[in-house]
């Protein structure tokens, strides 16, 4: 400790002076980059020197030539990063590639920040476009395929650009990803800028080009070369028909006799072009056609919603889905019909307006609805066939017409209990029905099975009010009602409790089981209305009518011995079941 206990002596002087030169060397820090200097080459390893390190780094030799190439040797100087100040077995690591891909990126990216052009060459090709080396550095960059040349390409085959050295524009630059898009695009029309101008400023609106090469095709148009300039022809201005795609009219290296210009755009440096208009225009013959006559045409296009169909050489019309048969709701245009397929159709609609036409091909065929008034007229009873069925109908039809009829439950049984008549029926049953109805314009038919069957209502035509017929007791329901049924009638009958009995104690559906038979009478009879009402009271009102009439009032005998005896029998039975119950 001698050295610290004079400051001023001559030894601690020199120690400071050591540390202090010590201290203003560059510091070694893991994540820097620094320059190695060859030390030692073998076979497998370079060895290098640097400054202020306790051991030699090494790196592999392969990595080295990638860097230096002939440069190798003893005494060149090489870049490398700094990952480890000491591994696991005390060695220093650093890796001359990792370094030369950092100091690349930095490139580019003051390359980027300063919208300098950087050469570089095509190496390999991936999905959406392909991979460019920089050439200073060897970084990796995208080059899009919308952005490999300013002109639409024939083909996505670039084996021409491979592995030669180009110019490309960074265009754009993730820092956090690392990832770089370059354009040789860019570069290209920035040369070309100054010149399209001037050829661009030579066309007007309304010019006609003359022998002009189709070049490339896209989803929205053509391009077509003029020798000097690519200009662009919209789908809608390739034909006046309608067609899906340019390949369907035309292919690449044709050569077209006449183009006509129709915008141009100075700043877009864009010139429109119209080929359709240099042929007259067909919907001009519109007038050779007329409303409700049928003429042949070609399906040039199938759709979900129909078709449309070429009335002449660019003159298309709708088919519209609606419009494609008389029976089915949803028929569908790509089963009934093929493409360039001939067939008939009606014009419906002319607009010169919208220039739009509409046909329809149902019309060429004869209205079923229309036939059946011919064939089945309403009244008239045939044989049908259930084809299907819901909740509330059947649906039949009858084997000469391809229409489905509709027969509703209540048109199916004379019974109450529809719903029981409709489950017994399905799909292929045959039956009998009556047309009730056809409204030809609405396209419905009503049929009824009902209406071929005996009514059994018929019971009651020749019968009147205050009639007495015999009924069988069917059911009784909850001691409210009696159902019953007369004899030679097929329909059964509800009397109320009320319509049971004259007396109020005798008013107990429960008196009977089922099958005794029982006089009743017609208390009401509605005929055209199907409308009936029984009741065992009214004959028994009647019966007391004809005693009051023949014995006198209702108060006779009420002096004679016993008179009242009923009326205290049943007082004295009400009494007893009262101190039961209690």
């Amino acid at each position: 400790m001698e050295i610290y206990s004079d400051l001023s002596s001559a030894a601690s002087k020199e120690f400071e002076q050591l540390l202090n030169s010590h201290q203003s060397k560059t510091p070694i820090e893991e994540g820097k980059i620094i320059e190695g200097v060859i030390n030692k080459i073998t076979e497998k390893y370079v060895f290098l020197y640097i400054e202020n390190l306790k051991s030699e780094p090494v790196i592999d030799i392969q990595e080295a030539k990638s860097i230096l190439g002939e440069n190798l040797k003893e005494g060149s100087k090489i870049p490398v990063l700094i990952e480890s100040l000491e591994n696991k077995s005390g060695e220093v690591v650093v890796s001359a590639s990792k370094a030369k891909k950092i100091s690349g990126w930095n490139t580019l990216v003051r390359a980027y920040d300063n919208n300098e052009i950087v050469m570089g060459r095509i190496t390999g090709t991936v999905k959406g476009g392909a991979i460019v080396e920089h050439i200073d550095t060897g970084s990796l960059m995208f080059l899009p395929g919308s952005q490999i040349s300013d002109s639409p390409m024939k083909s996505k085959d670039i084996s021409n650009l491979m592995n030669e050295p180009m110019k490309f524009k960074l265009i754009k630059l993730d820092r956090q990803r690392g990832n770089i898009c370059c354009s040789r695009r860019e570069v290209i029309s920035s040369f070309k800028k100054e010149d399209k101008a001037k050829v661009v400023s030579q066309y007007k609106v309304g010019d006609i080009i003359k022998n002009a090469q189709v070049k490339g095709f896209s989803s929205f148009g053509a391009f077509f070369s003029t020798g000097n300039l690519d200009v662009l022809t919209h789908l809608q201005e390739l034909s006046w028909s309608r067609i899906d795609s340019p390949d369907q009219i035309l292919e690449i290296g044709q050569v077209v006799p006449e183009l006509k210009v129709i915008s141009v755009d100075m700043d877009k440096l864009q010139v429109g072009t119209s080929l359709k208009q240099m042929t007259d225009d067909p919907f001009n013959n519109i007038h050779n056609y007329e409303l409700n006559k049928t003429y042949k045409c070609r399906v040039v296009k199938l759709a979900d919603f129909g078709a449309f169909v070429e009335l002449e050489k660019g003159l298309t019309a709708l088919l519209h889905q609606s419009q494609l048969s008389w029976t089915k709701k949803n028929a569908s245009a790509k089963k009934m019909f093929k493409l360039n397929e001939m067939i008939d159709v009606v014009i419906q609609e002319i607009d010169e307006t919208k220039r739009r036409v509409a046909v329809s091909y149902k019309l060429t065929q004869e209205n079923p609805y229309e036939t059946i008034s011919k064939l089945h007229p309403v009244g008239s009873v045939d044989e049908a066939e259930v084809v299907s069925k819901n909740e509330y109908a059947l649906f039949v039809k009858f084997k000469d017409l391809d229409i489905e009829l509709f027969c509703h439950l209540n048109d199916i049984s004379y019974t109450k209990n529809n719903e029981e008549e409709l489950a017994k029926y399905k799909k292929g049953d045959k039956i009998k029905v009556q047309v009730m109805e056809i409204q030809t314009e609405e396209q419905k038919v009503r049929v009824s099975h009902r209406a071929t069957l005996k009514d059994p209502f018929d019971f009651f035509k020749n019968k009147e009010k205050g009639d007495t017929i015999t009924v069988k007791v069917v059911s009784t329901n909850d001691n409210k009602s009696l159902t019953v049924r007369p004899e030679n009638c097929e329909m059964d009958f509800q009397i109320k409790k009320s319509e049971i009995a004259l007396n109020s104690g005798d008013q107990r559906a429960s008196r009977w089981v089922g099958g005794e038979k029982v006089d009743v009478g017609i208390k009401e009879l509605q005929y055209d209305k199907r409308k009936v009402t029984l009741s065992i009271k009214y004959l028994e009102e009647q019966a007391r009518d004809v005693a009051l009439k023949t014995y006198g009032s209702e108060a006779s005998g009420k002096n004679l011995p016993f008179s009242n005896l009923s009326d205290k029998l049943s007082k004295a039975e009400d009494l007893k079941k009262k101190e039961e119950e209690k």
